[in-house]
């Protein structure tokens, strides 16, 4: 017979060893998975991971942690984009009212029945496939316009300031910046940057890319690749450079895999045949919204007719206000989720 302390002390012992089985048994469990996830037969989440990761400025190093420089250099060939190589034919661009009731789709529907008493956009939530954001119809395109932080070459401003100041009735992210010392904070716009018909801001660097993203003088989106003599010459009265064009003419860019962005918070703009402007902002890195990928992008902007449409800086810029008021979930980490950036799309 055992004494009840020699009980007391096995029973002990084999709670002990319960836990530490346990606790190895999880060990393994998880350890297992990480190595079937990001070594095994499923080659979409790594694909995932990795484009996600190097289209960042910050975390690349989820993505170079991991995996060699030739597998990354693999992965990015296989999922990409190729843009349609034209300039958007302002000619197909027909601006129109409509008096019918009869629709080709819900999505046009939802576009062109406007909210009672508001005759300027309409705001309409938009979820996917792990993903959820909103799209904006702005149904007078003359009032959408680029502003910039007052402060160009120094740091950005929030998207609130801007707005508040411009009293723009909506706001929206636009293009990418540099930064010398890469403090990230919205100093430098990407490229040419026209407002009002003057170049406000002309860096470039290495890593930019893309092309003209803008509206003429006849309130009309124009994609294209084209110096910023010839955009001046076409008539552009707002514009950035960013990229890459989804739908140009009405035809979609040919995309391999996600598209080479992978996936997070997103923000695209275009324009429908009959003039109606979609701004587009998609959450991402939260738990009810991972992000939209490019074909997400462009899955949505056809849908709801975009002839015309192109991505904008994403990720922590993707940010979109209405009346002053954060609509999307912003992820950037300062105050509101807010970063400061140097261009957006408002709407006075």
């Amino acid at each position: 017979m055992f004494s009840k302390k020699t009980i007391t002390n096995l029973t002990k012992k084999n709670r002990t060893r319960r836990i530490l089985v346990s606790f190895c048994l999880v060990y393994i469990f998880l350890f297992s998975s990480f190595l079937f996830l990001f070594y095994g037969p499923i080659t979409s989440f790594r694909e995932t991971c990795i484009t996600s990761a190097m289209t960042t400025m910050n975390h690349r190093y989820l993505a170079t942690w991991f995996y060699s420089d030739d597998y990354i250099e693999e992965v990015l060939k296989k999922n990409s984009i190729i843009e349609i190589d034209e300039i958007s034919d302002p000619n197909q661009i027909s601006f129109r009212k409509y008096t019918t009731g009869i629709y080709k789709n819900e999505y046009e529907k939802e576009i062109l029945v406007r909210d009672e008493e508001n005759d300027l956009y309409k705001l309409i939530s938009i979820n996917g496939n792990g993903y959820q954001g909103f799209l904006v119809a702005i149904y007078d395109p003359s009032r959408i316009h680029i502003a910039t932080t007052n402060y160009l070459g120094v740091r950005g401003e929030s998207i609130l300031t801007v707005s508040k100041r411009e009293k723009a009735i909506i706001a929206m992210n636009a293009g990418g910046f540099y930064d010398p010392d890469w403090n990230s904070n919205g100093a430098l716009p990407h490229g040419t940057v026209i407002s009002n018909g003057k170049v406000v801001s002309d860096y470039r660097d290495a890593q930019m890319g893309g092309g003209f993203i803008g509206f003429t003088d006849e309130d009309k989106l124009i994609l294209g690749n084209m110096t910023k003599e010839k955009a001046l010459s076409i008539g552009y009265r707002d514009a950035i450079e960013f990229g890459p064009y989804l739908i140009v003419n009405g035809k979609r860019s040919f995309i391999r895999g996600n598209g080479g962005w992978g996936v997070a918070p997103r923000s695209a703009i275009g324009q429908r045949k009959d003039g109606i402007v979609l701004f587009l902002v998609i959450n991402g890195r939260l738990a009810n919204s991972i992000g939209a990928d490019m074909v997400d992008l462009t899955d949505i902007m056809e849908r709801y007719g975009a002839y015309n449409a192109a991505n904008l800086d994403g990720g922590s810029s993707s940010e979109l206000v209405i009346q002053q008021k954060i609509i999307n979930t912003p992820v950037a980490g300062g105050e509101n989720g807010l970063r400061n950036m140097s261009t957006f799309w408002i709407v006075k």
